[in-house]
């Protein structure tokens, strides 16, 4: 158990990580009554969001392949680091932005979708999962493990040729040649129309790589270097992929 552990703080500093992250409740903790079906079905509507997420999805993804671990791992956007953060001004709609709103625009973007109503069942129920994974961390205050680790300055300029080469070693055997992933191994796709759109946040090649360095390849976390890893982000944002719903630029 003891080895584990420190191979597991390696990995953390590896990827950038703190070695001592915010550990959210056990799924066994989950209360009975009222909230607890509601944080129980917030928590299908993550994992399974092709499932229990219609008919705002308008892509082949889930919450939870960027939010990985059911939202609960450090170093993949968890939801614990998130909840207590909102509400928060953001310049992508230059206004304060509360939790159901945030939620809202995921669904715009990253699921190529539809926003839910903000007094929609969807959006309580995603609401109190997050409330419950947060439970016992501090309000207002970004917790270690929050985002995706930040990368070491650059040492050379982003190739999406070479990228398309660490991606066939790397990335192939998952999500394949074409991108397209397996739905029913739970693999995204890439790019493409099954794919988020160009006004999500991973379209933004310096956030898909901080997620590939620190996740991917799954298991594997920290093995590709900050170099290989803004390549093979330059070679999957060089795909197509849907329109940003905002229009050219993102405006409309």
């Amino acid at each position: 158990m003891r080895s584990a552990k420190k191979l597991l703080a390696a990995a953390f500093i590896v990827c950038g990580l703190p070695a001592q992250a915010f550990t959210p409740p056990d799924e066994s903790k989950i209360p009975s009554g009222p909230f607890g079906d509601s944080v129980r079905r917030g928590e299908a509507i993550f994992v399974h969001t092709q499932d229990n997420g219609r008919p705002y999805v308008g892509n082949a993804m889930n919450c939870s392949n960027c939010h990985l671990d059911k939202g609960r791992k450090a170093g993949a956007a968890p939801m614990w680091g998130a909840w207590p953060l909102y509400p928060q001004f953001r310049t992508k709609n230059n206004k304060v932005n509360t939790m159901a709103l945030r939620v809202q625009e995921c669904f715009r973007y990253s699921m190529n979708g539809t926003m839910p109503p903000g007094d929609s069942q969807l959006i309580s129920d995603l609401e109190s999962y997050f409330f419950w994974l947060a439970q016992g961390a501090p309000t207002g205050v970004k917790l270690p493990g929050q985002s995706f680790p930040v990368l070491p300055p650059a040492k050379t300029v982003a190739d999406a040729r070479r990228g398309g080469e660490q991606f066939a070693e790397h990335c192939v055997a998952c999500h394949g040649a074409d991108g397209n992933g397996s739905k029913e191994a739970g693999i995204p796709p890439l790019w493409g129309p099954r794919s988020y759109n160009k006004g999500a946040g991973m379209y933004t090649a310096e956030t898909a790589a901080r997620f590939i360095r620190a996740n991917m390849p799954l298991g594997q976390e920290g093995s590709l270097s900050p170099e290989q890893a803004r390549d093979i982000a330059a070679y999957i944002d060089s795909k197509p992929r849907p329109a940003d719903p905002r229009g050219q630029n993102g405006n409309k």
